[in-house]
């Protein structure tokens, strides 16, 4: 079994990434989040966790990266839900671990019917079986340009997280280009202190 590999990014593929370790290619399956996350960012190497999945149903190996353990674990609960195999589960992490978590934990019907491939029944399913179970996992996340620099002032995370949920959901950007932009505009402009400013200088050059 394959639990954990280093390795460099040899391709993308439409589902994942093909990482070279010593010579060999592994093929592996990403979320559709993360996988767009890899590709905004250069990559000398790269570990991920891996899920290793092969049952008689599936009898070709087939292996599912997170780059961190808390992300793999919370996967590994989300599969046990009844209807939601290892596939079904990699393809509706279309949102972080830790809002995924949130909103089991807030009995969230609406946000989860919005992960891909998830209707209502599933939804409630999800929540059944995990609630009080996935709250370990709330706030683990790390927004892709928080990983890598602490741009965005401390007391003005809650501006960041509000103008994001806008970007996200109200105006369709992907959490990577919101969380670029956000970082960008606190760089252009230190002293923003409201969501109305943060919004303004993100959009200034459109003006």
């Amino acid at each position: 079994m394959i639990g954990y590999l280093e390795g460099q990014i040899l391709h993308f593929e439409s589902d994942g990434i093909v990482l070279l370790v010593e010579k060999t290619g592994y093929e592996i399956l990403v979320n559709p989040r993360m996988l767009e996350t890899l590709k905004s960012r250069d990559h000398d190497a790269i570990s991920l966790y891996i899920f290793h999945y092969q049952t008689e149903r599936q009898p070709k190996p087939v292996l599912i990266g997170f780059e961190s353990l808390d992300d793999k674990q919370f996967f590994q609960a989300f599969i046990t839900v009844d209807a939601i195999g290892p596939m079904k589960a990699i393809k509706a992490m279309t949102r972080s671990t830790g809002e995924i978590a949130r909103a089991i934990e807030q009995k969230d019907v609406s946000f989860l019917t919005g992960l891909a491939g998830v209707g209502k029944r599933t939804a409630e399913k999800i929540i059944a079986t995990l609630h009080g179970k996935v709250e370990k996992f709330i706030g683990h996340d790390r927004l892709p340009e928080q990983e890598t620099s602490g741009q965005i002032p401390a007391d003005l995370l809650d501006i960041s997280s509000q103008v994001t949920e806008v970007l996200i959901e109200q105006l369709g950007h992907s959490p990577t280009s919101a969380q670029r932009m956000i970082k960008d505009a606190f760089e252009r402009n230190p002293d923003i202190s409201t969501p109305e400013g943060l919004f303004d200088e993100i959009y200034q050059e459109g003006r």
